[in-house]
């Protein structure tokens, strides 16, 4: 039964960390000068030669862009799994969750069926001004057609997004008539923080997503409107955290630790020892703080982990973390290309290296997290992993261990009975999505009569009403939810409330819902108390 869990959910998890590791890792900071001195040299590289004899002189024709992609990826895949070619079209894309905004129109969409649905207008955005609404339908991006089931989603994003300034002609189906409407794209805020609100009279609660360029003004907002309303213990959640820039994540350390403490040390072949230290007077240095993680949490986020836990700081709950303790830094090519190259690594207080090995390749350093389900370390909870380092003693008497990810102080697994076959199904086909967005569209009101999220999670009365219609709406795609265990019940209803809360409220309302059942939140609250 496990093994058809897991079938179900690596494809799911294994993109994740491919996400996590290779594209969200952490970095000094990003060369954008002229790097024309760094890579001079008299005579051409044997692979630029190559490819010009390709280009003259080959039978036949043949993409060079992608030639030349290909080779350099191919060299990448020689060094580090976190060392990666990033092709001149794909840059801007890829610096955008690090600087914290990109251009566009300000909506959020799905693809249901064979049509795009807006599912949020960002407030005072580009597409606010022209007019769109939640539920519409998006049949053209000027003379485009984008109703088709073939159509890849990254095809449409690129198409609605475009150049601040440039107008979009969007034609939409809306009540049962067909309107225009011109939208001039803008800059669209990224945001780092998916929640920041007190989850009982003295514990605050925030969540981190990235690292980006904007992160720390973020948390220090959230520290400045959750103080004043009386928080004493902090949560700070750093599940799915794939990292971002060292500088913001030191910032945020530092608000935390006294005196002139060290937080982290990064230090290479090619690159002298640098230190990161307290250096100002933080905001929270006193109160009770729980950090919370996951095998997703990697890089900056494991930085300010482990500062914390090295320091006494914090008490860490979770699981394991992803294990990457390697430095990038970013060099523009001559081309627009770029090459994102691990230069150093990082080491916590104590000196503790928390990267994994990657002697075996690229393939089995990603699925070792793929590993922590089918040998059962996610989902016992008398798991326990040791790293491959050796073991440290902080000055408060803990025992912590390198080379293999933040252990947690507090271990709480992977509730199995959300790995229910049909259940998994329901989530990764995206028909779960499908069905809370037209619930929502057909109960809006029930939904919109409610505040606050917090008023939604008590007054919401309606649960068993939409798990029927779910039951309903899945048996149409052959998902026989009908005889599903009381607790996989319990934890889809969970979900339907707290998708219903997102779209109603965004990520906040998601987590201010979610989190009353969250066991790791539950266990997070429980060491506050004590």
């Amino acid at each position: 039964m496990r093994n058809k869990k897991l079938q179900v959910w690596l494809p799911l998890l294994f993109s994740l960390v491919m996400i996590g590791g290779m594209f969200f890792g952490f970095r000094l900071h990003q060369q954008t000068g002229n790097s024309k001195s760094f890579f001079a040299r008299e005579g051409r590289s044997s692979l630029q030669e190559a490819i010009d004899l390709i280009r003259n002189k080959y039978v036949d024709k043949v993409k060079i862009d992608s030639l030349q992609d290909n080779a350099m990826e191919g060299l990448m895949d020689q060094l580090d799994p976190h060392s990666v070619y990033i092709p001149n079209r794909e840059v801007d894309e890829a610096n955008e969750d690090i600087a914290g905004n990109f251009e566009g129109i300000g909506v959020e969409f799905n693809i249901f069926s064979d049509t795009v649905n807006v599912l949020y207008v960002v407030p005072n955005g580009p597409s606010d001004k022209a007019g769109l609404q939640i539920g519409d339908r998006i049949l053209r991006v000027d003379d485009s057609l984008i109703v088709s089931k073939t159509l890849p989603s990254d095809d449409i994003r690129r198409m609605i997004r475009g150049k601040g300034g440039t107008r979009v002609k969007l034609t939409i189906f809306r009540n049962n008539t067909i309107q225009y409407f011109y939208v001039t794209r803008g800059t669209i805020p990224l945001p780092s923080l998916d929640a920041a609100y007190m989850l009982d009279g003295a514990t605050g609660y925030i969540r981190l997503n990235k690292f980006s360029e904007t992160t720390y003004r973020e948390f220090m907002r959230a520290m400045e409107d959750l103080q004043p309303k009386g928080m004493k213990s902090l949560v700070l959640d750093l599940r799915g955290n794939g990292g971002g820039l060292v500088t913001q994540a030191v910032n945020i350390a530092d608000e935390f630790i006294a005196g002139d403490a060290l937080i982290v040390y990064t230090e290479g072949t090619n690159s002298e020892r640098h230190e990161y230290r307290a250096s100002k007077d933080g905001v929270f240095e006193q109160g009770k703080l729980i950090v919370l993680v996951d095998e997703l949490t990697a890089s900056a986020s494991e930085i300010l982990a482990g500062a914390l836990q090295d320091l006494d700081r914090a008490s860490i709950v979770g699981r394991r973390s992803f294990g990457k303790g390697l430095v990038q830094e970013q060099y523009t090519l001559s081309d627009g290309s770029a090459l994102r190259l691990t230069v150093a690594r990082y080491f916590t207080p104590l000196g503790r290296s928390i990267q994994r090995p990657y002697d075996k390749g690229k393939k089995v350093y990603m699925e070792e997290v793929i590993d922590r389900y089918r040998n059962g370390e996610v989902i016992h909870p008398d798991s326990v992993y040791h790293g491959t380092g050796k073991a440290y003693k902080t000055k408060g008497g803990r025992t912590v261990y390198g080379g293999g990810g933040i252990m947690p102080d507090v271990y709480v697994p992977v509730d199995t009975s959300s790995l229910t076959t049909n259940i998994s199904k329901l989530y990764l086909d995206g028909k779960f999505n499908n069905y809370v967005y037209l619930y929502y569209m057909d109960h809006r009101n029930d939904v919109n009569q409610f505040k606050t999220p917090a008023d939604f999670a008590r007054g919401f009365v309606n649960t068993d009403a939409a798990w029927t219609g779910l039951v309903d709406f899945a048996e149409k795609d052959s998902v026989n939810l009908r005889n599903i265990p009381a607790a996989d019940k319990r934890e889809v209803q969970a979900r339907i409330r707290a998708y219903l809360a997102r779209l109603r409220w965004r990520t906040q309302g998601f987590y201010e819902v979610y989190n009353l059942t969250d066991p790791v939140v539950l266990k997070a609250m429980g060491l506050v108390r004590q």
